[in-house]
C-alpha cells in the first residue's frame, strides 16, 4: 500500500531493525544528509500545510492496549492501559464517520492493521503534539 523505494519501513520484529548497504532490489542505496530539521505546530492545519508542501512528517504519540488489535477504519484510544511511545510517520489526512483522522505509516510490516498502515483520530493519545519535519541537502 506504501512502498518504500529502497527497502520497506519496518522495525522488523520488534527490533530496531538495521542498515541496510544495498536496496532490496539490489540497486545501491541514496544517501541524503539533513539541510534542517524543525517542529511544526501541534494545529491540524499546520501539520496539513506542512504534508501539502514538503511531504510526510514524522509523529510519535501514546500507544495503549486497544491499538494492538487495530485491523481497520479510524482508532480511537477507549480501553486499556498504557504501553508506552511509538514514532510513526504521517503520510495524510481524510474523514470518515464523521472523524477527522491522520494516514500513519506503522513501523510492524504489512501484515499489520491497513498494509502496514493506520488511521488515528486527530489530536487523539498525543498525535498532533510532537511532529517534526526537515529538509534534506540535496
Amino acid at each position: 500500500m506504501f512502498p518504500d523505494t529502497c527497502y520497506p519501513y519496518t522495525s522488523g520484529g520488534g527490533d530496531s531493525g538495521e542498515c541496510k548497504a544495498k536496496c532490496t532490489d539490489g540497486s545501491d542505496k541514496k544517501m541524503f544528509k539533513a539541510k534542517s530539521h524543525y517542529t511544526v505546530s501541534s494545529s491540524d492545519e499546520a501539520i496539513k500545510t506542512e504534508i501539502l508542501t514538503n511531504g510526510p512528517v514524522e509523529g510519535a504519540f501514546s500507544v495503549y492496549k486497544d491499538f494492538m488489535s487495530y485491523t481497520g477504519g479510524v482508532y480511537v484510544h477507549k480501553t486499556g492501559a498504557k504501553l508506552g511511545g511509538h514514532a510513526i510517520r504521517i503520510l495524510g489526512w481524510g474523514n470518515e464517520g464523521g472523524v477527522d483522522y491522520w494516514l500513519c505509516a506503522n513501523s510492524w510490516g504489512p501484515s499489520w492493521g491497513l498494509k502496514g498502515a493506520f488511521k488515528i483520530k486527530t489530536g487523539d493519545c498525543g498525535m498532533n503534539d510532537d511532529v517534526v519535519a526537515g529538509m534534506a541537502d540535496v
